[in-house]
């Protein structure tokens, strides 16, 4: 039985969907209309797409035209602000000037000044005229760019024209009123006019004029970056050009309606409509026909319709596999050419199936004569086969070692070096071992290296056990010893004990917290600590005894970096014991020699004592021998007895003083350095030196400053010094028999600062021959004298003495043109409360003999 056929207006018919048309209208085409409507299909799509891109265009062309002319509006309005502000403000400093005017607070030359500066500092003014009520020029003032023709000449009469017409309304309207500018004829520049006028007293006292460059108003008062975006030109009430250059116009045969340039004017307040700013857009695209993208897209569209449409998924496929592809070998292969490390594939029988280009420059063989060779392998050095055989068969079999095995290689000249190699299976695709890869590595400069820091420590071991002095090494904090030599070992043992009581002894700080001097706060980055402990050793070395040993020794400590990284502290401590048996026997002698010395002085000063002495006895013998003679005759009173008591008493005295003093000179007695009273030694130096100048018929002088501050020495000792150096002076004069007038000898005591430290500096000048040029050079050197019968101990005696109580001693000549007049010998001690660090810091700098 037939199925009916449905009708058109069945519902089955009208639930049909539109593929099961597409369907079957497909089918009733012929293939060569199928093939027609498939290359059409394409080209079809494409000519949308293009249509759809011009149409794109076209609407950006028209929204980029409205937001070029929106743009232009707002920066045309910003830029005549700019231009409206910047009048404003001249017009303010031209309204200051009128106002100092009419006040009569500024006079011509102020005027003049005052103009002088806002031209010189505003571009835009190009003069600034003072004009009285009558239109005469009291003063002007212009810029260098002002024409000759439109100079104002001060004395001259404001001549009819424009600026006499302004006059004429400042004058009624009494308030700044600005000129109409015009362009101007020739080369002349147009200028705008600015009058205000002046009112002393509510009186119409003249006029300031300002002119202005307009074209110096355009430049300045533009914003630069409208300038750079447009042609900016200002215009006068007819549409001239005062200033700026405008756009020319533009020329399209394609597109006529495109030849005007997009342009906003303006006008300029506070001037009005006879000054109006202008700018025109340049060009910035080509429009749309003339796009080149237009015309590109639509050329690859019609091109490129086929293989942009039929073939794009498939290409895309293939070209994203084949990129990957190039990448990752392009990778692999140059991350293989640039390490350093020898790469080797073995297969599972041993066969070498690939070597990289590092492994060919290691072994000196190419890549083709090494690949597909079997055990045993060209590189392998001979007599070593059963050792690498071994290694080869432990490697295939996966008994690897995690930190590789040291073998050695021969290269193609025959060379062998040493080299690491590590293991490490190689996987296929299939997830299946395929073969080894093997890296090698040459260790020979590591193991050179080695070896040589080996052998450096061996020598610096050697070196630190072989040294005459005791080094140890401790951490900070720590019980622990990290290095002792053999010296230390000898004295203190293996433990910290030593190493620690000589740094508690020396008073060497156990940590380098504190520090001192300028490097006050300087701290390290990392640690915290100061810089300056750690970076060098202690400028100053303690000397300790240690009983136990029965030594004195010197330590010097530092702070080091151990190798570990922790802060460490070193000692070294030498034997000093001999050097200070030394020093007690050279300051035992030199006490013998100080005590000879002084017993040398007295001696050559016996007659003269003797003779001082002759005095108090001889008036004593007298005064008993008086008193006998009167008594015998019975004529001597009891207060005439009473009298000539009291007078020989005194010269008793007188002469047991000079004994006393004597004695207490001469007495040999243990350096005693106390606060003397530097007034009390000289007076003590002075007596006793004055007996042995008076011998000399040479006369002394002296000045010691008032109330000097006392000094921390011996009295004797600097006696000692201050009596040989007048006594030299003495003999000086003498030897070159001087005349009366000019035998003396003059000691000065006086303060002084040497290097910022408090001295008292004692100086003995003398009227000799002064001292000859190679005398000076070997004046205090011990043994040297000038006398025939001297010593040459007296002078290095002298500067030991001096030095020894922390000062200086020097000597010159003394000259009146080129000739020498005499001799200074000079030498100062420290204050008693001196600073040692300043005392040491004036007594190094301080030379010590000076010629």
């Amino acid at each position: 039985m037939a199925t009916p056929c449905p009708s058109p207006s069945s519902p089955v018919s009208a639930i049909k969907t539109p593929a099961r048309w597409w369907r079957a209208w497909w089918r009733s085409l012929s293939p060569m209309r199928q093939d027609r409507f498939a290359t059409l299909a394409p080209l079809a799509a494409v000519l949308m797409f293009l249509a759809a891109i011009v149409a794109s265009f076209w609407y950006l062309r028209s929204e980029e035209i409205a937001r070029e002319k929106e743009a232009l509006k707002r920066d045309v309005e910003y830029a005549q602000q700019r231009v409206r502000l910047r009048l404003l403000e001249r017009q303010e400093q031209i309204m200051r000037i009128a106002r100092d005017l009419s006040n009569e607070e500024l006079e011509r030359a102020d005027f003049v000044s005052r103009a002088e500066a806002l031209i010189s500092q505003y571009p835009e003014l190009q003069s600034i005229t003072w004009i009285d009520e009558r239109r005469r020029i009291r003063a002007s003032q212009a810029a260098p760019t002002v024409t000759s023709s439109q100079l104002r000449v001060t004395g001259e009469v404001l001549k009819t024209g424009e600026a006499a017409d302004l006059f004429k309304q400042a004058r009624q309207l009494r308030q700044p009123v600005y000129s109409l500018p015009t362009a101007g004829a020739g080369d002349t520049a147009p200028l705008l006019q600015l009058q205000v006028p002046l009112s002393p007293h509510d009186q119409f006292g003249g006029v300031v004029l300002a002119e202005y460059s307009i074209d110096s108003l355009l430049r300045y008062g533009t914003p630069t970056e409208v300038l750079a975006r447009y042609a900016v030109t200002l215009l006068d009430g007819r549409g001239q050009v005062l200033a700026g250059t405008p756009l020319a116009p533009r020329h399209n045969a394609l597109l006529p309606w495109t030849t005007k340039a997009n342009a906003y004017a303006i006008p300029v307040s506070p001037v009005g409509n006879g000054l109006v700013l202008r700018a025109q857009a340049y060009r910035t695209s080509l429009g749309v026909v003339g796009s080149g993208l237009f015309w590109l897209v639509g050329s690859l569209s019609v091109m490129t319709s086929w293989l942009l449409i039929a073939t794009w998924r498939h290409t895309r496929r293939r070209m994203r596999a084949q990129e990957a592809l190039i990448v990752e070998t392009n990778f692999r292969r140059a991350m293989e050419n640039s390490i350093l490390t020898g790469m080797r594939a073995l297969d599972l029988q041993g066969r070498i199936t690939y070597v990289n280009s590092a492994f060919c420059q290691m072994t000196g063989w190419t890549e083709a004569e090494l690949v597909g060779q079997t055990p045993p392998y060209s590189y392998w050095p001979e007599g070593e086969y059963d050792k690498l055989h071994a290694n080869l068969r432990d490697e295939l079999s996966g008994k690897t070692v995690p930190g590789g095995f040291q073998v050695r290689v021969r290269r193609k000249s025959g060379t062998l070096f040493d080299a690491r190699l590590y293991v490490s299976p190689l996987i296929d695709a299939r997830g299946q071992q395929t073969g080894w890869m093997t890296s090698m590595t040459d260790i020979t400069e590591p193991n050179r290296v080695r070896e040589q820091l080996t052998a450096s420590h061996e020598r610096f071991t050697i070196v630190l056990e072989a040294l005459d002095a005791s080094v140890s090494v401790a951490p900070l904090g720590s019980q622990e010893l990290l290095f002792a030599n053999r010296l230390y070992r000898q004295w203190f043992g293996s433990q910290t004990g030593g190493h620690l009581e000589m740094v508690a002894q020396a008073g060497v700080p156990l940590s380098p917290s504190a520090p001192s001097g300028d490097d006050v706060g300087a701290e390290d980055d990392l640690l915290g600590l100061p810089v300056d402990p750690l970076a060098r050793a202690r400028a100053e070395n303690a000397e300790i005894y240690r009983s136990d040993l029965g030594k004195w020794l010197e330590v010097r400590s530092r702070y080091l970096n151990w190798v570990d990284g922790r802060l460490a502290q070193m000692v070294i401590a030498t034997d000093i014991t001999p050097r200070r048996v030394a020093e007690e026997q050279a300051a035992r002698q030199a006490e013998r020699a100080q005590s000879v010395s002084r017993l040398i002085t007295m001696g050559e000063m016996a007659s003269s004592v003797a003779h001082e002495l002759n005095q108090p006895l001889t008036a004593i013998n007298n005064y008993c021998s008086g008193m006998v003679s009167r008594i015998q005759n019975g004529t001597l009173s009891e207060e005439a007895l009473l009298t000539a008591l009291q007078k020989t008493a005194h010269q008793a005295q007188r002469a047991g003083q000079i004994i006393q003093r004597i004695r207490a000179f001469v007495k040999k007695s243990e350096p005693n350095r106390t606060l003397a009273n530097v007034h009390d030694m000289v007076g003590e130096a002075l007596e006793l030196a004055e007996i042995e100048l008076r011998r000399h018929n040479v006369r002394l002088t002296h000045h010691v400053a008032a109330r000097l501050p006392p000094v921390m020495a011996d009295s004797i000792l600097i006696e000692q010094v201050l009596i040989n150096l007048m006594k030299n002076g003495a003999e000086a004069i003498a030897q070159a028999q001087r005349p009366p007038a000019l035998r003396s000898v003059e000691l000065r005591v006086v303060p002084r600062q040497v290097d910022g430290a408090e001295v008292i500096e004692f100086s003995v000048q003398d009227t000799g021959r002064g001292l000859a040029p190679e005398v000076l050079a070997h004046l205090f050197e011990a043994f040297f004298s000038t006398k025939s019968e001297g010593m040459g101990i007296g002078l290095n005696l002298c500067r030991s003495i001096v030095e020894s109580h922390q000062g200086r001693m020097a000597a010159e000549n003394l000259y009146n043109a080129t000739e020498v007049t005499g001799c200074r010998f000079s030498f100062w001690l420290p204050l008693a409360n001196t600073g040692d660090s300043a005392i040491t810091s004036a007594a190094t700098t301080y030379p010590r003999t000076t010629a």
